[in-house]
């Protein structure tokens, strides 16, 4: 067990001074291609050498980080426990998960895992409190307690709060060698991948008030083919983080509101004003075109102002 403590180090340490202000967005991997998919939001400098790029990523207002355990070869398929944050073990998985979720209380939570032998990316729907996990590597083989959430009976089903239906579409959309799905029926597999899974999804349930400071609005797990190349999933697994975000910014902001801070007032106007003229969709000014035209404009100064106040 390594834990890092992803938003302490970046406030202090990385690329940008606000690092650990912004809401913040945990993303997990397990296994080749997962690991690979988000490495480049790990604030870890060994893991990341060419450098984090969570911060504020894309202008969205959110600091993404990721954490993963490293195997040897990186394109194993036998993986074994690994090393490092959130090994292939229960006790070690329970242990960093808890301690990176309390350091970053993170607004959204995505998991991944290696899933089929094939070219899917499945949403999976449900993750359950069971008790028969399959064994791990390292004795207790099963999670200590088990089942490992006391709050709830054996067996509870505790259901993806992701925005399924709409990352399928936008996955479909730009990564079309890809087939997306969501797993309506079944589980989350019984080993790793759903014991991470349930653990995003508690975590989210604990904090899902409104009211709560530490409010975490969605949560869920995303399977990736082993025959995804990494460069894809890599693309695949922005594009779902994308479509997350806006999920979470329609949960806690007005549109209006574009510097996210609970106010529509002259900071907004200076965003809006600054983006004036078109706005190449994809973009992070494209959030000032309020009226969807496709460029910023008088009418956007409309809406801005017709939404004005806290």
């Amino acid at each position: 067990m390594a834990i890092w403590v992803a938003a302490g180090l970046a406030a202090a340490c990385g690329p940008d001074a606000l690092a650990g202000e912004r809401p913040a967005i945990l993303l997990t991997g397990y296994w080749p291609p997962s690991n690979e998919a988000v490495r480049r939001f790990s604030p870890n400098p060994v893991q990341n050498p060419e450098g984090w790029i969570g911060a504020d990523w894309e202008g969205r207002g959110y600091d993404v980080y990721a954490h993963f355990p490293e195997f040897v070869p990186s394109n194993c398929t036998n993986c074994g426990k690994g090393t490092g944050d959130l090994e292939v073990d229960y006790q070690d998985t329970s242990l960093d998960f808890w301690a990176i979720a309390q350091s970053l209380q993170p607004v959204a939570i995505i998991t991944f895992s290696r899933g089929f032998n094939d070219l899917s990316w499945e949403l999976e729907m449900n993750q359950y409190n069971r008790v028969n996990w399959f064994n791990d590597y390292v004795a207790p083989l099963k999670p200590t307690p088990n089942p490992p959430d006391a709050s709830v009976p054996i067996g509870f089903l505790r259901s993806s709060t992701l925005p399924v239906e709409a990352i399928v579409a936008a996955v479909a959309a730009e990564q079309p060698s890809l087939n997306p799905y969501v797993c309506y029926t079944q589980d989350g597999g019984g080993f790793l991948s759903e014991f991470i899974a349930y653990h995003g999804v508690w975590y989210q349930s604990l904090h899902a008030d409104p009211a709560d400071p530490s409010r975490c609005v969605a949560a869920g797990h995303v399977h990736v083919g082993a025959q995804v190349p990494w460069s894809v999933a890599r693309g695949a697994a922005e594009t779902t983080l994308r479509t997350v975000l806006a999920h979470v910014d329609a949960a806690l902001y007005a549109p209006e509101d574009l510097t996210k801070d609970g106010c529509v007032d002259a900071l907004d106007l200076g965003v809006l004003l600054g983006a004036f003229g078109s706005c190449p969709k994809g973009e992070g000014a494209c959030n000032a075109d309020l009226d969807g035209d496709g460029a910023v404009g008088a009418g956007d100064i409309g809406i801005l102002l017709g939404a004005w106040g806290c």
